[in-house]
C-alpha cells in the first residue's frame, strides 16, 4: 500500500479534547492497530432503530453478540443522513455502555462540509474514533442519480481526507466484489477504491456477495495496483427471501441459481429457509478464511441468531481464544 498521508496537525475545532464536565469516554482501540498486528477482525453491523420496539430488539441483539467479543461493531447511517442523530446516539451508547469497539458510519450525500464536520465532532464527543466513510445512496431511491450537495463533497475519497484532517481517526471505506453498480467496469472501480486508500483509508468492508471468487478477484486486482489495505468480506446470511430481494434492489449482486432454487423450494418454511441460508454463509466463510482473508463482517439486520450459529459452526469463538493464547494476552479481543 502507498504510505498513508502524514497526520495533519490538530486545528481549532478538531474533536480531540474532552469538554469540561463531560464524562470521560472509555478508551477504544483503532481498527488499523488491531489489523496491523495480523489479527483477524470479526465484526458485526447494526442499524439504528426507528421505533421503541426496534430499539429493544437492537439492544437485545447487541447483548447477545457481545459475549462473542467481536473486534468491532458498526452502526449504519440512513440514506441522505436520515438517521444521523440516531446513529450517533446508538454508536455513543455502545462506546459508553458496552465492552465493544464501535465504528460510526458517515455519508457525504445530502450534507455540506460544515455538517459533516459537525457529525465527526459528535462522534468524537461520544468516544468514537473509528469511522466508515461512504459516499452514500440518494435518499428515497438508492438507484436514482447521485447529486452532490452544493456545499458538500462528490466522492468518498474527499470524505476520507476530511475525516483524517480533523483528528486522529481510523477510517474505513466500502469495497465492491462485483464492482459498484455505478462503475462502468471492474478496472475503473478498483481505481476508485485505490484512490480512497491513497486518501488515507485504513481498511475496507465489502458489500454482501455470494461468490467467494468475486471477493478474491477484487483482492487480486487491488494488490496488483500496489495497495494492500485490508479488505474485510461483508457477509449477510440469508434468513428470508426478502434478504435476497433487497440485495438485488440495492446492488444487483449475483445470486447462485442453485441457492435460489433451494430457497424457493422451501419458501413457505421459515426455519428451512434460514437453515439453508446459514449453511451457505458458513461454507462461504470457511472458504474465505482458508484463503487468508483479514476477517469477516456480518450484517446482522439487528438480529443475533444467524451470526451466533455461523460462529458456532466455524468455531470462531475458540479461534479468538486460541489467538489470544498464542499472543500471551488475556485481554478481550477488543482490547
Amino acid at each position: 500500500m502507498p504510505p498513508s498521508p502524514p497526520r495533519p496537525p490538530r486545528t481549532a475545532g478538531a474533536p480531540s479534547r474532552r469538554v469540561a464536565g463531560q464524562p470521560r469516554q472509555p478508551h477504544r482501540p483503532l481498527i488499523r492497530d488491531l489489523l496491523a498486528v495480523g489479527r483477524q477482525a470479526f465484526s458485526f453491523e447494526f442499524m439504528p432503530p426507528k421505533t421503541e420496539a426496534e430499539e429493544q430488539q437492537l439492544w437485545r441483539a447487541i447483548r447477545q453478540l457481545e459475549p462473542l467479543r467481536p473486534t468491532f461493531v458498526s452502526v449504519t447511517y440512513g440514506a441522505g443522513g436520515s438517521t444521523r442523530d440516531r446513529t450517533v446516539r446508538v454508536t455513543g451508547r455502545i462506546a459508553s455502555e458496552t465492552t465493544l469497539t464501535p465504528v460510526g458510519h458517515l455519508t457525504a450525500v445530502n450534507h455540506s462540509v460544515a455538517e459533516l464536520r459537525q457529525v465527526i465532532g459528535s462522534y468524537a464527543a461520544v468516544g468514537v474514533r473509528n469511522v466508515l466513510a461512504l459516499r452514500g445512496d440518494p435518499p428515497g431511491d438508492p438507484n436514482a442519480d447521485w447529486v452532490a450537495h452544493a456545499g458538500g463533497l462528490s466522492y468518498a475519497a474527499e470524505l476520507v481526507r476530511l475525516v483524517r484532517s480533523v483528528g486522529d481517526f481510523c477510517v474505513g471505506v466500502a469495497a465492491f466484489p462485483e464492482k459498484h453498480p455505478r462503475s462502468p467496469d471492474p478496472d475503473t472501480d478498483v481505481r476508485y477504491f485505490v484512490a480512497k486508500c491513497r486518501a488515507g483509508a485504513d481498511f475496507a468492508i465489502t458489500n454482501m456477495f455470494f461468490y467467494p471468487e468475486d471477493y478474491l478477484r477484487l483482492r487480486d486486482r487491488v494488490l496488483a495496483q500496489g495497495c494492500d489495505v485490508a479488505i474485510i468480506p461483508g457477509i449477510m446470511p440469508v434468513t428470508s427471501l426478502r434478504v435476497i430481494e433487497r440485495a438485488l434492489e440495492l446492488g444487483g449482486c449475483r445470486v447462485p441459481t442453485q441457492l435460489w432454487e433451494r430457497l424457493q423450494a422451501v419458501a413457505g418454511d421459515r426455519a428451512a429457509v434460514r437453515e439453508i441460508g446459514v449453511e451457505y454463509a458458513a461454507r462461504m466463510c470457511d472458504r474465505l478464511l482458508a484463503e487468508g482473508v483479514p476477517g469477516l463482517h456480518f450484517y446482522t439486520l439487528n438480529w443475533s441468531r444467524a451470526t451466533r450459529e455461523i460462529y458456532q459452526r466455524l468455531g470462531l469463538a475458540e479461534r479468538g481464544l486460541s489467538e489470544r493464547a498464542r499472543s500471551g494476552s488475556s485481554a478481550p479481543i477488543t482490547a
